[in-house]
């Protein structure tokens, strides 16, 4: 009897023991607490081991960069890079996690189209403290930076003030010796024939494209044909009238003489006084109006003139044609800027009217237009005053703003960025000097690249700045 009452308490225990729940779930956190902990362990692992990389990333860019201006202004040479770049990573590098640091650099010297290149390399190890436990002790990385220069072809368009005003305060002596070290500096870059090209466009109320193009039919001949030099400049079908004027009122036929004219052109017809649109015959407002610059009793363009106003010079790396001109500059008449500036952006076109040479699709271009002037807009071909002929800012800036807009809205083909950078120069040295230019502000591409000169010895080390500046590197990932 006791046997069986024991027996049936102990059936009853076992089977409220094996229809108890109360302690399942503390059983299922204990079984799952093991992988929670191992991927939380995991992530903590990898987060620190990540945090290395993107730091060593930093880091390697900016060591690349640095070589690379090392080695591109001659302070170490390609012997001397991985020295160099252990030193500047070193000095850079600070994460305390990683371990095992190594890092090497290589250079490539540009050939033909390649690119120079001073490529670092770099990996290392985080100890990991959770996958150890997986047989994973350490979690390897690396990464890489590459800086790349000096390949990109360069067209470089320099319009340069030869006003009357440029004579005072040794302005014209200090920017011929400018422009033309800037063509020794930029010529330097060119390792080949065609890397780099420049063109020089001097401007005053107009530019003089040369007298040779009479015969080009880009011209617009109505304003010259129109002016006293074009009422004797010519022929009648009756030789008894020596003038236009007379032998158009006789009813006789006059055929001009367009070899006599010295080489000038004013402003285009608006808008394309703003644009670089091709010329075309079918549209006489898109042809550059020929005129003679006469004033206080001079004609400007005209050959043997003292002074003469430069013909422009196209597109060259003949560097010495380039710096003959520069030398040659004299200062003439009253400030257009607008007329200097379309030009040079003109001057950077394929086609006509100065067809600088097809840009190679192997390459990319830096393209760079420098405007200098020594004071505010005074003459162009829309005057605001009723002499007809001088004006301060108002129609001239406006059309020059418009202009510069036109311009900065270009992009590249290939990396659609703005395709031209804009630098202006406004050489101030009068007492008191005129205002800061506020249009020369507006059409520098960046505030940087707006440069106030005070004294004409400045002019030098402004035009060795922009030349540092369109040799600067890039960094490529």
């Amino acid at each position: 009897m006791l046997s069986s009452t024991i027996f049936s308490r102990a059936r009853t225990a076992v089977g409220r023991f094996s229809a108890a729940t109360d302690g399942n779930i503390a059983v299922i956190f204990a079984l799952a607490a093991v992988p929670i902990l191992s991927f939380v362990g995991v992530a903590i692992d990898y987060s620190r081991a990540n945090s290395a990389r993107s730091s060593m990333q930093a880091a390697l860019d900016s060591t690349s960069l640095m070589i690379a201006k090392d080695l591109t202004n001659g302070t170490i040479t390609a012997a001397d890079i991985n020295t160099k770049a252990q030193a500047y990573f070193t000095a850079l590098y600070t994460n305390t996690d990683a371990k095992s640091v190594t890092i090497n650099a290589t250079y490539t010297a540009a050939s033909g189209s390649t690119n120079a290149t001073v490529k670092v390399n770099g990996s290392g190890a985080v100890n990991t403290d959770f996958l150890k436990l997986a047989g994973f002790p350490s979690v390897n990385f690396n990464t890489s930076s590459t800086s790349t220069w000096g390949v990109n072809r360069m067209r470089v368009a320099m319009a340069l003030d030869n006003t009357g005003s440029m004579k005072d305060d040794g302005k014209i002596e200090a920017l011929r010796t400018a422009a033309a070290s800037l063509v020794d500096q930029l010529s330097g870059l060119s390792k080949n024939a065609g890397d780099v090209y420049i063109s020089v466009v001097p401007f005053a109320k107009d530019v003089n494209v040369g007298a040779s193009n009479y015969n080009q039919s880009w011209i617009d001949w109505t304003d010259w044909e129109n002016s006293s030099p074009g009422n004797t400049y010519g022929s009648c079908s009756d030789p008894s009238y020596t003038k236009k004027s007379r032998c158009v009122n006789n009813g006789k036929t006059w055929t001009p003489d367009h070899s006599k004219w010295t080489g000038c052109v004013t402003d285009r017809t608006q808008p394309y006084d703003a644009q670089s649109t091709a010329p075309t015959t079918t549209n006489v407002a898109t042809l550059f109006p020929a005129e003679e610059y006469y004033s206080n009793s001079e004609y400007y363009c005209k050959p043997g003139n003292n002074p003469l106003l430069q013909p422009v010079m196209a597109l060259s790396y003949d560097w010495t044609a380039i710096k003959n001109m520069i030398n040659a500059m004299q200062p003439t008449g009253g400030t257009n800027q607008p007329i200097g500036l379309a030009w040079a952006w003109q001057s950077l076109q394929t086609g006509a009217p100065l067809n600088a040479p097809a840009e190679d699709g192997n390459y990319t271009y830096t393209r760079a237009i420098i405007l200098l002037s020594d004071g505010l807009n005074t003459q162009d071909r829309w005057p605001s005053y009723g002499d007809g002929q001088t004006q301060f800012g108002g129609q001239i800036d406006a059309r020059q703003k418009a202009l510069c807009d036109n311009i900065k809205a270009v992009t590249d083909p290939k990396t659609g960025a703005p395709a031209y950078t804009i630098y202006t120069i406004q050489v101030n040295t009068g007492t008191p000097g005129d205002p800061t230019s506020e249009v020369l502000q507006y059409c520098a591409s960046s505030p940087d690249k707006f440069f106030l000169v005070k004294s004409a010895s400045q002019t030098l080390t402004v035009f060795n700045t922009i030349g540092t500046q369109l040799t600067q590197l890039r960094v490529s990932k």
